[in-house]
């Protein structure tokens, strides 16, 4: 059952699905567009090339004839997709559900009128004047976001008119590809936000990680939770929300579900607002790397992109997650000029119940994210410690740009 698996995409989280391919005896070629990305450290093969060239992209497909294509970023000519799906390559999880979910207007619309999924009021704007107009009709304060966009990307609130122009520029400047266009959205009131990991399967049923809580700074995860306190009619609520929108768009994988969620009163039953998702492991679900399930949500993406049942997802312990940023006033560096160095590795690695995971990144920039803290715990422990331990532990490693040779 050895296939020759192309991933596109070959940060962190796709290194984290090599090694679960690995495991699984998998041929895999790796593809981003800079040279020793995470992914490829670990893969048999890789290419460098810009995935958004469509026929740089079809090049690459004719050279290596690949069984599978996993997607693992946005800024793909993902509309090639499916001309390889019916040459007989599998896409993952689709070749439609990767289009529609490598752009917001998509899945915001098969959320919000085809599906009429609870969202926040939104618009679209191609241009500063079309922004101001969705702005005033969706009110303020109100976020903007690149239609295409990764890790909070280019996120920004516009809370007056004074704000407009600059959200404007900074959607622009954050956005993946060649696509200028955002979605502007109200700021709804609700308590917290979790990603709710789910499993479609060809031949299983579709099945959900325990929740994940987060806190996110500069529209970036910092550390991570699960299972994240949840009341059981919101869960279910949020499990049927993410069943309905992953059966439309098919395919398996794993998906990254985002809800945001407003506690019940004595008035009112708990709202659970659909926000976005991604078909593939999500960044705050590096948290399940503590062995918090059976499976982290890499091995679950491998088993189900390669028709290895999964018949239940089990929580074993606690656990939380935090990220390890480079720091403000580092130097951008390119990968001839800097190797990355860590110190604190030794204290950090002293601390029980917890873990650390560097992920290899060739250079660094400010706050970019170079690592991460894991710290865990049996099904009874405190979350709250276990994220100020994984907290701890992160703050012990800190992020060194030595100049190579």
């Amino acid at each position: 059952m050895r296939k020759k698996i192309l991933l596109l995409g070959s940060g962190e989280l796709g290194k984290e699905l090599v090694i679960a391919f690995q495991r699984l005896g998998q041929h895999v070629i790796a593809v981003d567009a800079y040279a020793d990305a995470p992914a490829m450290q670990v893969a048999q093969e890789f290419e460098v090339i810009n995935m958004l060239d469509g026929d740089a992209l079809d090049a690459l497909i004719d050279k290596h004839r690949p069984d599978i294509v996993v997607p693992e970023v946005e800024s793909i000519r993902t509309e090639r997709f499916y001309d390889y799906e019916a040459r007989g390559i599998q896409v993952v999880p689709s070749a439609r559900a990767a289009n529609f979910t490598m752009n917001r207007r998509a899945i915001r619309d098969l959320a919000a009128q085809e599906l009429g999924l609870k969202t926040a009021p939104y618009r679209y704007a191609t241009s500063f004047e079309t922004l101001q107009e969705g702005a005033e009709a969706v009110g303020m304060p109100c976020v903007v976001k690149p239609l295409m966009s990764s890790s909070g990307k280019g996120q920004s609130v516009i809370r007056t008119e004074a704000d407009i122009a600059k959200a404007w520029q900074y959607a622009l400047d954050g956005s993946r590809g060649d696509l200028a266009e955002v979605i502007v959205e109200s700021f709804i009131d609700f308590d917290y936000e979790i990603t709710l990991l789910t499993l479609t399967q060809d031949n299983g049923d579709t099945l959900f990680c325990p929740p994940i809580g987060h806190r996110q700074e500069r529209g970036d995860y910092q550390e991570s939770w699960q299972p994240a306190a949840m009341e059981t009619a919101a869960l279910d609520t949020a499990q049927k929300m993410a069943a309905e929108v992953t059966a439309s768009l098919g395919g398996s994988g794993i998906w990254g579900v985002e809800f945001f969620v407003k506690q019940a009163t004595d008035e009112e039953p708990a709202t659970v607002y659909f926000s976005e998702l991604s078909p593939r492991p999500h960044d705050t679900g590096m948290v399940t790397l503590g062995h918090t399930q059976n499976f982290s949500e890499f091995e679950l993406h491998a088993r189900a992109i390669l028709g290895l049942p999964v018949h239940a997802i089990e929580h074993l312990r606690n656990g939380a997650s935090a990220v390890i940023l480079a720091p403000a006033d580092v130097a951008t560096q390119t990968a001839s000029h800097s190797l990355p160095q860590f110190s604190g590795l030794r204290e950090a690695a002293a601390v029980p119940g917890a873990d650390i995971r560097l992920f290899g990144k060739p250079t660094v920039r400010p706050y970019r994210r170079m690592a991460v803290a894991l710290s865990f715990g049996e099904k009874t422990a405190n979350i709250e410690d276990l994220v100020s331990r994984a907290k701890e532990v992160a703050a012990m490693i800190q992020v060194i740009s030595v100049e190579s040779e």
